[in-house]
Formats: structure tokens, C-alpha cells, sequence
């Protein structure tokens, strides 16, 4: 790391980043980011942490969580900024993941006018309407919105 009086404080980093100091510490305390301590005892923090702290407020948006973010940002060096080709490598796995989440969004989309999401799969199977309902034997929730099809009942 720079020398901790040429690294951003604290404060310069929670202004830049629009993140609250606690919130840095907290990132900080869960191994996310890093600092050094100047001869005051003050944290300081490589400018590289600004874009970490980036990519860890989008993946949260993103839905993942604070160990999978932990565990892309590890694949990083931490004793230099990362390059375009490290951002790049991590990217490409975030992206399957999203495409996988996009999917799946997509499926749910165009089952769930079919289905009020409430396990019984549909209004026409429904066991207030419907006691024989036979998707139950596919197991719990709602088996068609996760990848069951009307065919697997019969098999079943």
C-alpha cells in the first residue's frame, strides 16, 4: 500500500464513494477493503478502494451477498490497484450469475399470470378450489414457477 499520507482518510473516502464512515468500517472489519493507520493512529486507504467500494455497493444492489462479494474480491491483489484485466476476470463471473438470475426473472415473468405465487401453482389447481390438486406430489412451493412441468406430475 502507498504510504498512509499519500492514501485517502476516511472521510475523503466516504465522500468520494457516498458511503457512511460506518459502513466503511464495517467493510473494513468484514475484509473487504483495507487500510493502514498513519502515525496518528487515522485510517488510510488506497485510491483502488474507492472502485471497491463501488463494486461492492452494485453487487449488493445486485442481490449478492457479503461473502460472495468477499470471495470476488479476494480473486484481487490487494498490494496493487487493480487492473482492467482483473475487473474484467471478476466481472465474467458476476455475469453468469446475472445472466442465471436474468433467466430465471424471465421464466417467472411468463409463468406468473398462472400462478399468484402462493405455492398451489394456479388458480386452477388451487387446494381451496381444487383439494386433488396432484402437483403436490413434486414437493412444496410453487413447482411450476420452479421448472416443473404439467408432465412430470404424471411420472411422479
Amino acid at each position: 500500500m502507498k504510504k498512509p499520507q499519500d492514501a485517502l482518510s476516511i472521510g475523503e473516502l466516504a465522500q468520494r464513494c457516498d458511503v457512511a464512515i460506518t459502513a466503511i468500517r464495517f467493510y473494513e472489519a468484514e475484509g473487504l477493503i483495507s487500510s493502514l493507520r498513519s502515525d496518528g493512529g487515522q485510517r488510510r486507504f488506497q485510491r483502488s478502494s474507492i472502485r471497491r467500494l463501488a463494486f461492492i455497493r452494485i453487487s449488493q444492489n445486485l442481490g449478492f451477498s457479503l461473502a460472495q462479494i468477499r470471495d470476488a474480491l479476494a480473486t484481487l491483489p490487494d498490494s496493487r490497484t487493480p487492473t482492467k484485466r482483473d475487473w474484467e476476470r471478476l466481472s465474467r463471473h458476476f455475469a453468469r450469475d446475472i445472466d442465471l438470475r436474468i433467466e430465471g426473472l424471465q421464466q417467472l415473468r411468463d409463468k406468473l399470470t398462472g400462478c399468484i405465487g402462493c405455492g398451489c401453482l394456479s388458480l386452477a389447481r388451487c387446494r381451496l378450489y381444487n383439494p386433488e390438486d396432484q402437483a403436490q406430489a413434486l414437493g412444496a412451493g410453487p413447482r411450476f414457477l420452479l421448472g416443473d412441468e404439467h408432465d412430470d406430475i404424471a411420472s411422479s
